[in-house]
């Protein structure tokens, strides 16, 4: 069940840059460690209804339905698009001091939270993927696939937190050049509108 090949596949997909990547990233740089470790929780978070949606069958259902899948795909289109817009007009974003308030990490959970949960395309890769490394004829057939998501969470949290921390290297060099600050700005919003493009002009 818990194969090389799982675990390497798992760790190839978790380290491709995306959405969850790339807010992590911006959220290390802006706020810090602490705040990318938020962003990296509100991410992991978010892969939980996709695997609770493929374990109970409801991707299948999704699959089947158009409007279903673009009654959520285009949700995720609109909020990839308002945080681009936000992190376009946000010009003190890279000039904040390091501390997190109790406040603004919740803001960071739900944040990252909705950026993983609008995305249909993710509980249509976990009904796609997870399957294939269940144990052909397995007793427990559930219990395997819960192992293996909670593996993933796993992996998920971890590289998404080392991505933070390595932004957070940086922090220092960005606060200080206005030009690469917004530089970033200007980028992370182009990578975010990307992605909401991307996502809209998708169909399965």
């Amino acid at each position: 069940m818990i194969s090389i090949e799982f675990l390497i596949t798992s760790l190839v997909v978790v380290l491709i840059p995306g959405t969850g990547v790339i807010y992590t990233v911006s959220t290390g740089l802006v706020q810090g460690r602490a705040a990318s470790v938020y962003a990296s929780l509100g991410c992991t978070a978010g892969i939980v209804p996709h695997l609770v949606a493929t374990i109970l069958g409801l991707a299948a259902v999704m699959h089947t339905s158009a409007l279903a899948f673009q009654v959520l795909k285009y949700a995720g289109v609109a909020y990839l698009f308002y945080v681009a817009y936000a992190t376009w007009r946000d010009k003190s974003a890279f000039s904040v001091d390091g501390s997190v308030s109790q406040a603004s990490a919740a803001s960071i959970v739900v944040k990252a939270f909705l950026l993983n949960i609008l995305n249909p395309k993710l509980t249509l890769f976990f009904l796609a993927f997870l399957p294939q490394f269940v144990e052909p004829g397995a007793a427990q057939p559930l219990a395997q696939l819960l192992t293996l998501s909670a593996i993933f969470m796993a992996m998920t949290f971890g590289v998404f937190v080392v991505y933070g921390f390595v932004a957070h290297a940086f922090r220092h060099w960005v606060i200080e050049s206005a030009v690469v600050q917004r530089w970033l700005r200007y980028s992370f919003a182009a990578a975010f509108a990307g992605l909401g493009a991307k996502l809209a002009a998708s169909e399965r």
